[in-house]
């Protein structure tokens, strides 16, 4: 039996559900019987064909399916095969994105495009560590596909391309362009007669008169506690500016116990203690506490932009659901209340053992195509990173409300990355303490004791690869 049989009789029995970063230490010395042949699956670079794609190569694209569906990208590899009509392209769809590739990686078979995302997304970290991925930077300088007079890096948004970096390199396509946020029913408070709070003392009294009326103020992802991290962490770089991402990103001491986040912390814990959470949030999944908020049981909910597709199966006509950016602490907010948390999203990355390179970047050169672009925006009602192309596309209300917060937001918007290098840190430790200071069991003294613990762990961690945001 041969190394390949081996990892794959071991993937099959369950015994690499390891971390990734252990499990891609194969990667830099698979080779020899298993080597991929890429040279044969590379064409003639002209003006026409940039990327040097060979024409019959076959391509294969993994898509995780998640609330975006595949439909997709079923129409990008359409697009691909107009152009390139002898490529036979394989596709398939999963949630579970480690456990389908990490034995692939590990053995030198990688598909050739990854939508590397969801709760089982392989951790980026150590595939970066382990040079597992392909570089991005000829696919910036190519010509768009169909945007005259630009390259790919001009037809981007800005952010695209920085929030897919590691230490200068360009090796991740976050894709959809999205706006976190505070969400809830236009409808609702247009026939209650409540107006969206600026301010957090407004914020509080709106959810007391909303309590009174027989509504829960929130809800959240009770499994998946993190994304009530989000408006907190918001909320604090509201208040103390950009340099508190930057400090939580670079695992500086005590970044997550600053005044800021104190403040932060401090606020979000009153609707804790008010009771202005529903009952039995800390039981929900994201998709069930989404529905309850769609079915009119809860007034506010975080999520990010891809909320209005997922949750369109089951929310009432007209319900009009809106984002808004979170509260003020305070006129000593150093970020206007206009300003909301936007970063591109949705990963994309093509394996740098994967057998047809050029032809995933060809792919990525198809998605980011105007045509492209608009395609997905029509499909999933979610933006992309590409400049300008929901011009000529008729929105859907929530998206419309996205497209406004953003425009408000301007020069405002912030973000942060640290779930982008250190994957664990927030999915895992941000995510516990959450999970304990959304339900009760713990103040905000104590959660951010345990985020500054978990955020610690990683930076002394010798096999973690560290990374480095500029201020």
């Amino acid at each position: 039996m041969n190394r390949r049989d081996i990892l794959r009789r071991s993937a099959a029995a369950g015994l690499l559900a390891t971390p990734a970063a252990g499990l891609l230490s194969g990667c830099a010395t698979s080779g020899g019987g298993d080597k991929n042949d890429a040279e044969t699956y590379q064409g003639t670079k002209s003006a026409q064909n940039p990327l040097g794609v060979k024409e019959d190569a076959p391509l294969e694209v993994v898509i995780f399916g998640g609330g975006f569906g595949e439909e997709y990208a079923k129409a990008h590899e359409a697009m691909y095969t107009e152009k390139y009509p002898k490529a036979k392209i394989k596709h398939s769809s999963t949630q579970e994105i480690s456990k389908t590739l990490q034995p692939r990686f590990v053995d030198g078979t990688p598909p050739d495009v990854v939508n590397n995302s969801g709760s089982s997304q392989i951790d980026f970290n150590g595939l970066v560590s382990q040079n597992a991925l392909a570089g991005l930077d000829e696919l910036l300088a190519a010509p768009s596909l169909d945007i005259p007079g630009k390259t790919v890096k001009d037809t981007l948004l800005p952010g695209a391309v920085e929030v897919g970096s590691y230490d200068g390199k360009f090796l991740v396509l976050n894709y959809t362009y999205t706006a976190y946020g505070i969400w809830h029913s236009a409808k609702l408070f247009a026939d209650r007669g409540w107006s969206y709070a600026k301010t957090w003392d407004e914020h509080i009294a709106l959810c007391k008169q909303i309590k009174a009326a027989g509504i829960a103020p929130w809800t959240y992802a009770g499994l998946h506690p993190r994304y009530m991290s989000w408006p907190l962490i918001s909320t604090a770089i509201k208040f103390g500016g950009p340099s508190v991402a930057t400090a939580i990103d670079n695992l500086e001491p005590n970044a997550w116990k600053s005044d800021s986040m104190r403040a932060a912390a401090d606020a979000w814990h009153q609707i804790v203690k008010d009771k202005y959470i529903l009952e039995g949030s800390p039981g929900l999944d994201h998709k069930q506490s989404q529905t309850a908020w769609c079915q009119g049981k809860a007034a506010f909910i975080s999520c990010g932009s891809w909320l209005e597709s997922e949750q369109k199966d089951v929310t009432p006509a007209g319900f009009n659901m809106t984002i808004a950016p979170t509260p003020s602490l305070g006129s000593g907010d150093k970020l206007p209340f206009e300003a909301i948390r936007g970063t591109a999203g949705e990963p994309f990355m093509v394996p740098a053992k994967a057998r047809n390179v050029a032809g995933g970047l060809e792919y990525f050169r198809t998605m980011l195509s105007k045509k492209g672009a608009q395609d997905f925006t029509k499909k999933v009602a979610s933006l992309t990173v590409v400049a300008g192309a929901t011009e000529g596309v008729e929105l859907p209300y929530g998206l419309s409300t996205v497209v406004k917060a953003l425009d408000a937001s301007g020069a405002n918007g912030f973000n942060w990355v640290y779930n982008s290098f250190y994957r664990k840190l927030e999915r895992n430790l941000v995510d516990a303490a959450c999970g304990e200071f959304f339900s009760g069991r713990i103040g905000p003294a104590e959660f951010l004791e345990q985020c500054q613990k978990g955020a610690d762990s990683i930076a002394q961690d010798s096999s973690i690869k560290k990374y480095k945001r500029a201020a």
